[in-house]
């Protein structure tokens, strides 16, 4: 039987929101992290992991097994990592649990690490807990809950906020589907006891598993782990699990603690470029969606991108990223014989006949505007008649196992292999030829797609009595290949789309944003109201696309990154319409950084019938946006919404933007309820607020 630590979030510790704490909450918080990782990391304590071993449960050995720590070592922006370790004398197996404490967050994570440090082959590891904890609370009022967020399913549901209350006996248990980390299910949970909360954060770009159980009166069950996972390690051999991070929040509201998440993941789980947090960017493409057969951009020439370039500077519209997503390798244009961007992956070499001097004269081009050039990539998944399948047919990975042998198929389907990137060589052949890539065309962000399910790649190539280690070889091998990247142009961004939002664990977050959140009804203008609304609950960045410059469509795009996809070659457009949008964008855009609070509930968002509102509330000097949309079937004219994070005592100067009507209340008073009216169906409000 499992042995589950007790975790007691306290009621009289306050648990500040905000990044500008006093050192004395910051010294409070640090010290009641360290004493609790103190106590269950402790020699001959029970860790707050657990696994079995040849079937045995690790509790009732790991005392027993040798027990070694290192010194913790602080960084400057506030983290404290340290390293447990429990060592088998007899088999040489050695688990180390490598833990970061946070002391602006009074936040923890940790991952294990499984090796061998013998001659020859361990035991078999089993029913892995990367976490195993208990939440516990003695307060007898208030509910018991789980908050928790649909995944990517390319629908209009997509993020949508799930909540589950919990009765004694309870029991739910989550993974995303088929291998890609927010594909269905998301990594992400707010944990709600009586007394205070926990939000965890999943790392693992794969099939992870959470299960929460309210086991009995006063306490949560949480663990976190993987999916698939019974294996023994040969000489020398190591692998790692999940990361898991747990991160406390007091308060009645759920985003308070999504808020810290949000937060969290901007101070500590963000990417870096030249040194910088990367700025969100504003996106264009060039006159995305090429005619039929062609598609993407499948037909585009550098002569085109070039003069679009030029048109955007004319008409001052000039965005931060020129995107080129997929269509720009060989055979891609190939329309007569029956390719097109999808079938075509494998073959990565700029086609020479589009494209004579390679993508470098685009860059130029972009470059010379003071923009920056994103291309997209889909170097993971390899056509079976490609380039790179014919090259090195012993890098691939086969569905269903076997020998990976190259042929010419029915280019109507996507017959694919993956590249093995648990195989070194491998890795090592696909990150230098993408590297080459980047640099010989002058590459400032690196878009990478997924549109492939790998879970059955990887299950049906693991050895006999190694489930799961396929998988956890490929996701490592993914991290490095990244990280190699990431070290080679210390300036690059990469953008991470996998089918449009399905790889968005904490692990990924670290490394890379999502521009494409979605592969939704592209600018279809309520499904991304939907998008927005649930996903901002979680994430402080995401992005996505719009096709029309109308108020209502573009407002319901806006997130901290957006992708104006105008054709500006097209007489519908207004470019005074399009100047607007465009400053309405920048004027909002680092509200997304901060606090995010849905006013109009939680739950289905996708009806005709409502209105859908959110605010996004700036602590560091009072000011906030508010957004709201009237959709079409709506029969009431007006709202009342309550807003969130105010000072009851300060008064608020609020200014409609499109009436620029002008309004006095205070804290207290738009907490209580403040009015919103569209006489019109199927419109939106923008609404600037500071204090007075």
């Amino acid at each position: 039987m499992k042995r589950i630590l007790t975790l007691i979030v306290l009621a009289t510790v306050c648990w500040s929101t905000s990044l500008a704490q006093t050192s004395m909450q910051m010294n409070e918080s640090d010290q009641l992290c360290e004493k609790w990782i103190g106590k269950h990391f402790a020699k001959g304590a029970i860790p707050p992991f657990s696994f079995t071993y040849d079937g045995i449960p690790s509790e009732s050995f790991l005392k027993k097994w040798k027990y070694s720590r290192t010194a913790p070592i602080v960084s400057e922006n506030g983290e404290t990592q340290r390293s447990f370790f429990w060592t088998d004398r007899s088999s040489g197996l050695q688990v180390e649990c490598r833990v970061k404490s946070f002391s602006d967050f009074n936040a923890m994570e940790w991952v294990l690490f499984f090796r061998n440090v013998s001659d020859s082959n361990t035991g078999t590891i089993a029913d892995v807990k990367a976490a195993d904890i208990r939440l516990k609370s003695s307060a007898s009022e208030g509910g018991w809950s789980l908050f928790h967020a649909k995944g990517s399913e390319a629908s209009k549901s997509d993020f949508m906020a799930m909540t589950k209350e919990y009765s004694v006996g309870d029991t739910l248990t989550m993974m995303p589907y088929l291998g890609r980390s927010s594909s269905g299910s998301f990594p992400y949970f707010n944990v709600k006891t009586p007394s205070g909360g926990m939000v965890f954060a999943i790392g693992w770009t794969g099939t992870w598993r959470a299960d929460i159980i309210r086991p009995c009166e006063d306490s949560f069950s949480v663990s976190t782990g993987l999916k698939n996972l019974s294996t023994y390690l040969r000489p020398g051999e190591e692998i790692r699990t999940p990361l898991t991070a747990m991160i406390p929040w007091q308060g009645e509201d759920r985003m308070d603690g999504q808020n810290i998440l949000r937060q969290f993941i901007l101070r500590h789980h963000y990417p870096r470029a030249g040194g910088h947090p990367v700025q969100p960017p504003i996106c264009s493409g060039f006159n995305y969606g090429d005619p039929y057969p062609c598609n993407e951009y499948t037909c585009l020439t550098a002569e085109y991108a070039k003069a679009l370039v030029h048109r955007y500077e004319e008409f001052n519209l000039l965005p931060e990223v020129f995107w080129l997503d997929a269509g720009w390798y060989e055979k891609a244009a190939d329309w007569k014989n029956g390719y097109n961007w999808a079938n075509a992956v494998g073959n990565w070499e700029v086609d020479r006949n589009r494209f004579p001097a390679g993508l470098g004269e685009v860059a130029d081009a972009v470059h010379d505007a003071g923009c920056k050039l994103m291309v997209w990539f889909e170097p993971e998944r390899v056509v079976k008649d490609s380039d790179w399948a014919y090259e090195h047919p012993e890098y691939m990975l086969l569905a269903g196992g076997g020998k990976p042998v190259p042929h010419a198929i029915d280019r109507k389907t996507q017959d694919s292999f993956l590249v093995n990137l648990g195989d070194e060589d491998a890795n090592r052949w696909m990150r230098e030829n993408v590297a080459r890539l980047i640099r010989e065309n002058r590459i400032d962000y690196y878009r990478q797609d997924y549109n492939v399910d790998p879970e059955w790649f990887w299950y049906s190539n693991d050895e006999p009595g190694r489930n799961g280690i396929c998988e956890i070889r490929y996701i490592t091998g993914l991290y490095r290949f990244w990280d190699y990247l990431l070290s080679e142009f210390p300036d690059l961004v990469i953008d991470n789309c996998a089918g449009g939002g399905r790889r968005l664990d904490l692990e990924a977050t670290s490394r890379s944003i999502p521009l494409w959140r979605t592969d939704y009804n592209y600018g279809e203008p309520i499904g991304y109201q939907c998008h927005t609304y649930g996903l901002s609950q979680w994430l402080p960045v995401s992005g996505t696309c719009l096709t029309r410059s109308d108020a209502f469509s573009t407002r319901s795009s806006f997130n901290a990154a957006v992708t104006f996809n105008w054709k500006i070659t097209s007489a519908d457009f207004n470019i005074l319409e399009m100047h607007k949008r465009m400053a309405e964008f920048h004027d909002i855009r680092p509200y997304f950084l901060e606090d995010f609070y849905p006013l109009t509930g939680y739950g289905d968002t996708t009806s005709d019938e409502i209105w859908l509102a959110y605010q996004l509330n700036r602590k560091s000097d009072g000011t906030g946006r508010i957004l709201a949309f009237r959709r079409s079937d709506c029969k009431e004219d007006r709202i009342v919404v309550s807003l969130r994070g105010l000072d009851p005592s300060a008064t608020y100067v609020l200014v409609n933007q499109d009436t620029m009507e002008e309004y006095e209340k205070t804290g207290k008073e738009l907490s209580e309820g403040f009015e919103l009216i569209l006489p019109s169906a199927g419109s939106s409000l923008f609404f600037k607020y500071r204090l007075k």
